[in-house]
C-alpha cells in the first residue's frame, strides 16, 4: 500500500480519484488547495502526488516547483492532472519536474495505470538495470542502486525516469531506440503525439551527462527515428 496524495479543487473529481485509488489499496490523503496541498506534502511525505493545474490561489505549477524545490520532497514522483492540452503547457510541466501528464477528462483506469506505473518505477531499483544487464561502457558506469551515472569518477544524480531511459539506450549502446520504444517501455502505455515528452527528459538528460563529461557527447539524435548511445 502506498500514500497517494490528490490535490485538486474540484471536489467531484477529488473525491474521484479517492474512491478509485483506495480501492487498488492505496491511502489517500486529499487537499484542495494548492497551499495545503504544499504543506500536507511536507508533512506526510507521500509515495506519489496527484496535482491539479488549475487552482485558485497557487497553481499546479507552482506547487510543483516549490516541491521540486524543497530537500524532503524533491524526489516525489508527480502526476500532474489539467484541462490544458496545449503542448506547451505539457513541456512547462515537465520542465518543471512533473514526472507525467494527464488530459482532462481522462478515464479513470488510465489514471490508475499511470500511478501504477509511477509507483514501481519510483519505489524499486529499475528492473531493466538487473545483475545481468550491462552496467560499464568504456569511461561510463550506471549506479541503478542510487540512480545516478558516473563518468571518469565524476557522478550525476538522474530522476528515476532519466536513468530508465540512459539505461535503455545504454543496453542497446550502437543502436538506434526509437521514440515510439522509449515511450512504451520508460512509461509502459503509448501516448498519443507525446513525442516531446521524449526530447524534453532527453534534454534534461543530455544536460546532466555534460556536466560530468568534460565535453563528450553521448547520445546522439536520429532525426525521425529516435536516439542512439554511443562511447
Amino acid at each position: 500500500m502506498s500514500k497517494i496524495l490528490v490535490i485538486d479543487d474540484d471536489t467531484a473529481i477529488n473525491e474521484l480519484i479517492k474512491v478509485n485509488l483506495e480501492l487498488e489499496g492505496h491511502k489517500v490523503i486529499q487537499a484542495y488547495d494548492g497551499i495545503k496541498g504544499f504543506a500536507l506534502c511536507k508533512q506526510e511525505l507521500p509515495a506519489l502526488v496527484v496535482l491539479d493545474v488549475m487552482m485558485p490561489e497557487v497553481d499546479g505549477f507552482t506547487v510543483a516547483q516549490r516541491i521540486r524545490k524543497n530537500e524532503n520532497t524533491k524526489d516525489i514522483p508527480i502526476l500532474m492532472l489539467t484541462a490544458l492540452s496545449q503542448l506547451n503547457d505539457k513541456v512547462n510541466g515537465f520542465n518543471i519536474g512533473v514526472d507525467d501528464y494527464l488530459v482532462k477528462p481522462f478515464e479513470m483506469e488510465e489514471l490508475k495505470v499511470r500511478v501504477r506505473a509511477l509507483l514501481k518505477r519510483t519505489n524499486q531499483i529499475p528492473k531493466s538495470a538487473s545483475t545481468r544487464d550491462l552496467l560499464t561502457l568504456g569511461e561510463v558506469t550506471l549506479l541503478p542502486e542510487t540512480y545516478s551515472v558516473k563518468i571518469n569518477e565524476k557522478i550525476a544524480k538522474l530522476t528515476p525516469i532519466e536513468f530508465d531511459i540512459l539505461n535503455l539506450l545504454f543496453q542497446n549502446h550502437g543502436n538506434m531506440v526509437s521514440s515510439a520504444q522509449l515511450l512504451k517501455d520508460i512509461w509502459g502505455y503509448s501516448p498519443d503525439d507525446d513525442i516531446e515528452t521524449i526530447r524534453v527528459h532527453i534534454r534534461h538528460l543530455r544536460s546532466k551527462l555534460d556536466k560530468i563529461s568534460d565535453g563528450k557527447k553521448y547520445i546522439e539524435t536520429i532525426y525521425g527515428g529516435g536516439y542512439k548511445f554511443s562511447v
